[in-house]
């Protein structure tokens, strides 16, 4: 009697985005590349993201006609990090700076991060070989009643804490006694010097941990509630899987998580090993590049919405624009531009298709006046956050908060004056308040390319557009069809240029952006100019998101190359989450602060050692010990282990001087599966 053949584990990947929940079930059957059993997609539901992860995962199981119980590993990869970063949304923080001065803020970028958030200063701090100030922590705990009762996380980085962290974990432990909210060290990100960026890192780290932790909370609910025992990974900014508790401690590996996965995916879909990859979304677009099969990684750290973190993640370069950025004119032009983006608009399509009436009745209204008014077409509505994340409004940020509700309100009925307009986008920022407007998800539903929403209400959303004025008082466009063809045109160019001007970025060329707006408006320009420019890419362009097949039509032309869009390019991002690997890493130095004394910084653990040799045996095997930890709790039991040492000596009259190492292990391999 023959063996009926083991059928191949069911693998279920999950991609949160801004605007959809995409989810996809796979197996690593059916030859190289696997089988996509099924693939659905949900409304991203910001105020319980479990509506949204439900919906998509639900369609998933119902079109396959599988048994929750057969999956046995899930992982997810978002964007909400990402966009929350780009948009400047996320939790008031408060940063614990030891051994710094105010005058440090200043650098790289770090006061213009901090905004109004608070910033606590305590004597102390190492020096360059972990040797110790004084600590004083007695003024951060004079702060702490008031601060604990106004912020949602601590943020604490130290001088010099990478070679020797104790004054940090003082810090934490002290925050974590008085307080009972969640801390963020530095150390425990990087490992890197440069103080005031590794400060921005744990600071941008704590305001994004009640966003990851409602989102890991939501998706476990919902698989235990389903009956799916299988544990569940959290894909990490380089393309690498994490454990969900690994991905709660530090969601700022989160950001470019789902860009990543998209790469990850791209590469496993298409088979190309070389490629520029565009993945479009409602509030980003992602660009990034394939090389021998890999990303390219970012030595410096991850930039995301103007802030260079300290987190390694691919050499991603993102941009405000996608379906749902805000459509807006050129202020003071004679015949103005189409602006689009940074921010991200809840569609007027979507808000119509959700809320009906509360919306077209205002629209209709609007269109109704004789004369058009500047907010037009705008309407404010409630995140539905936890009202906890609202603590530390001012008075008026407060007030402004109470009359908005679960309900769109037309904002030429809710704001009397621009101070108020001010206040309203500082709700914006901190996440409490969406504002619904005309987008280009919008003007496609307008010319019949998008059918998922509402268009009549995109067609009023398109209409008000069309009586906004250029520099001569003339209507801007004809029709509703008009604007909306310019609208897509318009973002089908842009995409153009951040794809070129990332590929001049890589290139290491200065004026990236302005070369490559230069190139496209030559390349659509019906009369070029006497000199002939063109361009072309060295590879092709692999587009991804649901919007892809629509927006990137015409972008073969405007790159030189290629564009190739998969078939389940609408699910790269989830199908990306589940087909990676764990891959962790464990540093450690030795340095030498005096002559015959080798000082090892691991971990959270200083320790001398009289021999070189024994110094750099104990760092090597201490990053193998750290890494295979990391490898277990970021969930695999089968990490394979690389150490590599890199020294840095001198020879003085033909003697070896050591000055220091720097020894790295790297643990990766499959996560573990349910039994």
């Amino acid at each position: 009697m023959t063996a009926k053949p083991k059928s191949s584990p069911l693998f279920l990947g999950i991609d949160t985005g801004g605007t959809y929940t995409d989810a996809v079930l796979w197996s690593e059957a059916g030859g190289p590349s696997g089988k996509v059993h099924a693939k659905a997609k949900a409304l991203t539901t910001r105020h319980d993201l479990a509506v949204g992860i439900s919906g998509a995962v639900d369609a998933v199981l119902q079109k396959s006609a599988t048994d929750p119980a057969a999956i046995k590993l899930v992982s997810m990869s978002t964007t909400l990090a990402t966009n929350a970063l780009v948009e400047g949304q996320g939790g008031r923080v408060a940063l614990v700076m030891i051994g710094f001065s105010e005058g440090d803020l200043a650098r790289d970028g770090l006061k213009a991060a901090l905004g109004t958030d608070p910033v606590v200063f305590c004597p102390g701090g190492h020096e360059g070989h972990g040797n110790a100030a004084k600590l004083d922590l007695s003024g951060l705990e004079a702060a702490l009643p008031e601060l604990g009762a106004s912020v949602s996380g601590f943020a604490v980085c130290a001088y010099f804490a990478t070679r020797n962290p104790t004054h940090e974990l003082a810090a934490r432990d002290l925050i974590r006694e008085k307080t009972g909210l969640p801390v963020t060290a530095s150390h425990e990100l990087s490992a890197k010097l440069g103080g005031p960026r590794r400060a921005l890192t744990p600071r941008l780290n704590a305001r994004l941990l009640s966003m990851i932790d409602r989102l890991v909370a939501a998706t476990e609910g919902f698989l235990a509630a389903r009956g799916i025992a299988a544990p569940l990974m959290v894909v990490r900014g380089d393309g690498a899987l994490v454990s969900a508790a690994f991905a709660r401690q530090r969601p700022i590996e989160t950001i470019l998580s789902g860009p990543a996965a998209s790469l990850v995916g791209a590469r496993h879909m298409t088979g190309l090993d070389n490629a520029v990859v565009s993945d479009i979304g409602g509030t980003t677009t992602d660009v990034a590049v394939l090389d021998g099969g890999r990303p390219r990684l970012d030595p410096e750290g991850a930039t995301v919405g103007g802030f260079r973190t300290m987190v390694e993640a691919v050499a991603m370069r993102t941009f405000g624009l996608g379906g749902d950025s805000e459509v807006a004119l050129e202020d003071g032009a004679l015949s103005p531009k189409i602006l689009l983006g940074p921010r991200r608009l809840v569609p007027l399509a979507l808000a119509g298709m959700v809320h009906g009436e509360a919306v077209t009745v205002e629209l209709e209204r609007q269109l109704r006046a004789p004369n058009p008014g500047r907010m037009d077409g705008r309407l404010a509505i409630r995140t539905g956050v936890p009202e906890r994340l609202a603590a530390g409004l001012t008075a008026a940020e407060a007030r402004l908060y109470e009359a908005i509700g679960s309900v769109p309100l037309a904002l030429d009925r809710l704001l009397t004056s621009n101070a108020q307009n001010a206040t309203l986008n500082r709700l914006v920022s901190r996440g409490l308040v969406h504002i619904s407007g005309f987008t280009p998800s919008d003007a496609a539903h307008v010319l019949g390319k998008q059918a998922n929403w509402d268009a009549a209400t995109a067609r009023f959303g398109a209409e008000l557009f069309t009586r906004k004025r250029d520099g001569r008082g003339q209507f801007i466009a004809a029709t509703p069809e008009a604007i909306s063809e310019r609208v897509l045109l318009t973002l089908t160019r842009w995409s153009a240029e951040y794809i070129l001007e990332t590929a001049f970025a890589e290139d290491g060329l200065d004026g990236a952006a302005t070369v490559a707006h230069a190139l496209v408006q030559r390349a659509v320009d019906s009369h070029p100019g006497i000199a002939r420019l063109s361009v072309a890419l060295d590879r092709p362009v692999i587009g991804l998101g649901a919007s892809a097949p629509l927006h990137y039509a015409g972008l073969a032309e405007l790159v030189g190359n290629d564009c190739v869009v998969p078939e389940d390019t609408d699910v790269a991002n989830a199908l990306g989450a589940v087909v990676g690997q764990v891959r962790v890493s464990a540093e450690a130095r030795v340095s030498q602060p005096s002559e015959g004394l080798f000082r090892v910084s691991s971990g959270e653990t200083v320790r001398d050692f009289l021999d070189e040799a024994a110094a750099i045996a104990a760092a090597e095997a201490d990053v193998r010990a750290l890494a295979a930890g990391r490898a277990r709790e970021a969930g695999t039991d089968s990490a394979e282990i690389e150490v590599a040492t890199e020294f840095r000596v001198s020879t003085v009259e033909a003697q070896r001087m050591f000055i220091e190492a720097h020894v790295v292990a790297v643990a990766s391999g499959r996560p573990r599966i349910a039994v």
